[in-house]
This record gives structure tokens, C-alpha cells and sequence, in this order.
């Protein structure tokens, strides 16, 4: 008949321990699940019980809780319950868990300040609410209810949050949660993560199945959250996007787990050299690029091997920022040294600046025919630089090759890091302003350049210099470019020591 007995009571007694005052010892633990139960007005006499098990019977009255001051946790889950704590407040309950019942509202738990859990799932609730006294409270799941939006947890201790299964369009109102560390959203409406940005200590994120989350540039607003290790996005249709798997990683490189799947090692790094390659990938993928297409030409001896296998072929290189002077010295050594060296200039698809010439300075090119260079094996090394295409030509080289000579060009760090990949042994010589706040003035005042390059100039002296320091014997030599009359003697001391003259 769905009423509880003695005998039913005695079954379910367990944990003998001291009571609350400590003056005898009681069985402290009772549980009672899946018995049919309707009516447990017997248990008002048990008032030393601290956790109590009814889930999985058909109790719609919990009033003989009231006549228990020292419970702790209370399970009352998948019953009839159509009142939500219909019962005195015992004054530590920690854990309550009223899932699978048939509770419409949410009242006031002003009474229940120690409450740390509760579990609210599978009720008819359509809004949060009673919850602002409840400063102990640090786990609330209300999933498959029907919230429309999210309210009413200003300023609470919560860590963990499931409010997944409901119809909430926005993530609002959980800027306050400061401690929140897990959030449930999913099988829900929403179109954005704009709410998220500002829960540093968030871990997991789960959004699954949130159809209208459409576009990848939403997880510039969980990018920054430096503790996030767990997303899922699955059932979305940002998943459809090209090279979802890569770019989610790339931008959230802090992710451990990615749609219930482990992140590898392998796959972070693949996404760093696709999206934002370190320089020495770039430029080992431009080598092999050049040795794929060159190996498909038509094989020849080339100037450049010869006379000696075992000697390699004489190349002098001057690197450095943005007009540091390497134009103006390249072409004065050359003039000096012109019984040993000869400028190569590189292919560009840049255009001339002003005073720069055809041939002389570069071969200016279009983005068309430097492409087919690339793809017939023209190039021995070749770089990108401030969006432009720069290479230095085979031919180039093995013109010189053929007077007897040796090739002197001036490079970009970037154009270094290519050319270090291939069989050629050059000299490698930095040239950089020291004095940086001339060096700007400098480059304002010949008109050529916008702010944006003149900050990536003046940025790119620190960046070769780091690089000298960190890797000893990247170059060569450094010369100080702050007066070229200076950078030019030191400059011709260093190569005659190279000839042995």
C-alpha cells in the first residue's frame, strides 16, 4: 500500500555512529530506493539522521523532514514531488537532490544558507529564483526544465552550472559567477558565446548541440580563458566549416579534450605550423617546395658546384631591416670587391621604391610569373615579407658563377632562414641600427613608408639582435649600421679577412 513500516525502516538503517550531541550512538544513514513508497510520516521519530536515499518511489510529502535537525544530504529524486521543500529546514543540509519529480517553481531558500548541491533536473521549472541567500552554494544542475533565460544567481559560490536542455536563446547574467569552473549549455538555443569572456577559472565547456552556433570567430570570446581544457561543439554547425578540427585548436591552444575526443600532441603542433608556423617551418617548407620543383627540371651541372665538390661556392650576405643600409653597402662592396664578388639581385613582386631600378636593385615581378618561377625549380630560396614574395634565382647565381665569381645579395631575416636550408655555405653578415630612435626618424624621413612598416622595422632590431645573442654563429659578423661611412670601413675589414687579402 505504498506505506512505510518498522521493518522496511530497519532494512535500510546502516552507518552506526554518534549522534549530533555526541551523547549516544545511532544508525545515521538510511536508504530506501525503489520501494514503492508513498507515505514515510514513520520516519518523523528517526530525528539523528544525517543522509537520506528515496529516489525511485512515488512520495509527494517530505513534511517528516522537518523533525530531522541534523541531515546532511537528501536524495529524493525520480518521485512525485509537486512541492519543493515542503519541510522545516534542517539547519546544515548540504545536498539535495530533487531530480525526475514534478516541481513547477523555484521559492525562496533563504533558510537553507549552508546548501552546497542542488539538483533540479527533469522538473517543469520556468524560472531560477529563491537562490540569492544560498552563499554556500557551489553546484546547481536545473537541466531539462523550460528556462527561457538565465537569472537570478547574482554574486553565488558557484563552480558548477547545468542548465543544459532548456530553451535559453542568450548567456546572460553569469558575470558575477567568478568561481564558476563548469558550464553546461547544451541542447539549448544559443547564438553566441558573448557573456563567457570574463570566467577566468572556467575548465569545461559544453555546448553541444546549440544549432545556431554557426560561426568560428564566437571563440574570440573564450580564447583568453586561460584554465579552459574541455569544449564540446559537437551537433553545431560551426562543425561543418573547413578545417574546423585544425582552427579550434589553433585558436584555443590551452584544450586538452575537443567534442569528447583527446587532443594529441601531433595535432597542436599541426595546427601551429598551419595557422601560425614558427619561421624555421615556413622556411624548411619553402626549401622543400624549391627542391620538389627543381628535381622535376631537367638535370645540368650547375656553375655553382664547380670547380670543388668538396669547397662550397663563395656567398656573401648582407642582412637587416627595413633600409638599415644593406642596398647602399651591397652595391659599394661589390664596387670595391668587383674582381671577386657581383650583386645578384632577388625576384620580388613588391613594387620599386623610389630611386629603385629594374634589374639593378630587384627584378620586379607579378605574383603570376613569380608563381610560375616557383613551380618550374627557379628559385634556390624564397621568402615572404611584409605580404610581398621574395627569391632569390637559380639563374641569378650561376651567371656569376660562370665569370669566376662570387654572389653577393642582401636578404631579409626571413630570406636567411630559407637559404640556410639549402646546400650553399654563405657568409652571413647582420647589419642593424643600434640607435633605434634614429633609426625611425630615418625611415620617416624618406617618405616611403607608413606607420604599420616603420613599426615593424623599428620591432625587427630587437628581433635580429635576440636572434644573434640566443644562437651564436647564425651570422657571421654584426656591424653597427648607425653611420654607413663607419658600417662600409668595418664592413670591407671583414670581407678582406674573408679573402685573405
Amino acid at each position: 500500500d505504498g506505506v512505510l513500516d518498522e521493518d522496511t525502516v530497519a532494512e535500510g538503517l546502516h552507518r552506526l555512529g554518534r549522534s549530533a550531541p555526541g551523547t549516544e550512538y545511532v544508525y545515521l544513514n538510511l536508504s530506501l530506493s525503489g520501494r514503492e513508497l508513498s507515505d514515510i510520516n514513520i520516519l518523523s521519530r528517526y530525528v539523528h539522521l544525517q543522509k537520506l536515499e528515496l529516489s525511485y518511489n512515488k512520495i509527494n510529502d517530505l513534511s517528516c523532514i522537518s523533525h530531522m535537525p541534523y541531515l546532511l544530504e537528501l536524495n529524493a529524486s525520480n518521485n512525485e514531488l509537486t512541492t519543493y521543500f515542503g519541510f522545516k529546514p534542517p539547519q546544515n543540509l548540504k545536498e539535495v537532490d530533487f531530480s525526475y519529480n514534478q516541481i513547477p517553481k523555484m521559492q525562496d531558500l533563504s533558510a537553507y544558507q549552508a546548501l552546497t548541491k542542488l539538483l533540479l533536473d527533469y522538473n517543469n521549472i520556468e524560472e531560477i529564483r529563491g537562490l540569492e541567500k544560498c552563499r554556500s552554494l557551489t553546484h546547481l544542475s536545473l537541466s531539462h526544465n523550460r528556462l527561457i533565460a538565465i537569472s537570478g544567481l547574482e554574486n553565488l559560490p558557484i563552480k558548477i552550472l547545468n542548465l543544459s536542455s532548456n530553451q535559453i536563446e542568450k548567456i546572460t547574467a553569469l558575470d558575477s559567477l567568478k568561481t564558476l569552473q563548469k558550464l553546461d549549455l547544451s541542447n539549448n538555443k544559443i547564438s553566441s558565446l558573448e557573456g563567457l569572456e570574463e570566467h577566468g577559472l572556467l575548465e569545461a565547456i559544453n555546448l553541444e548541440d546549440n544549432q545556431v552556433i554557426a560561426e568560428l570567430r564566437e571563440l574570440e570570446y573564450i580564447e583568453e580563458l586561460p584554465l579552459l581544457r574541455v569544449l564540446n561543439l559537437l551537433k553545431n554547425p560551426v562543425q561543418e566549416q573547413t578545417d574546423y578540427w585544425l582552427l579550434v585548436i589553433f585558436m584555443l591552444l590551452q584544450l586538452t579534450d575537443l567534442d569528447l575526443k583527446k587532443i594529441s600532441v601531433e595535432e597542436k603542433v599541426a595546427a601551429v605550423n598551419k595557422y601560425d608556423p614558427p619561421p624555421e617551418v615556413v622556411a624548411a617548407k619553402d626549401h622543400i617546395t624549391h627542391v620538389m620543383y627543381s628535381v622535376l627540371q631537367p638535370q645540368r651541372i650547375y656553375d655553382s658546384t664547380l670547380p670543388s665538390l668538396d669547397a662550397p661556392y663563395p656567398m656573401l650576405v648582407l642582412v637587416g631591416p627595413l633600409a638599415c643600409g644593406k642596398r647602399e653597402l651591397t652595391h659599394k662592396i661589390c664596387r670595391q670587391f668587383n674582381n671577386f664578388f657581383r650583386y645578384g639581385p632577388c625576384h620580388t613582386t613588391r613594387a620599386a621604391y623610389f630611386g629603385e631600378e629594374n634589374r639593378l636593385d630587384y627584378y620586379f615581378v607579378s605574383q603570376e610569373a613569380f608563381d610560375k618561377m616557383v613551380n618550374t625549380g627557379k628559385f634556390i630560396a624564397a621568402y615572404k615579407y611584409s605580404g610581398y614574395r621574395y627569391g632569390l634565382g637559380r639563374d641569378t647565381v650561376e651567371s656569376i658563377a660562370r665569370e669566376g665569381l662570387a654572389t653577393c645579395v642582401h636578404l631579409e631575416i626571413e630570406g636567411v632562414r630559407s637559404l640556410k636550408n639549402t646546400y650553399f655555405k654563405p657568409r652571413y653578415i647582420l647589419l642593424v641600427p643600434m640607435n633605434k630612435e634614429k633609426y625611425e626618424g630615418h625611415l620617416r624621413r624618406k617618405g616611403l613608408f607608413s606607420r604599420p612598416e616603420i613599426e615593424e622595422a623599428v620591432s625587427r632590431v630587437d628581433m635580429c639582435i635576440k636572434l644573434s645573442e640566443d644562437f651564436p654563429g647564425y651570422f657571421d659578423a654584426v656591424v653597427n649600421t648607425d653611420e654607413l661611412d663607419d658600417a662600409f670601413t668595418e664592413l670591407s675589414f671583414l670581407i678582406k679577412a674573408y679573402l685573405g687579402l
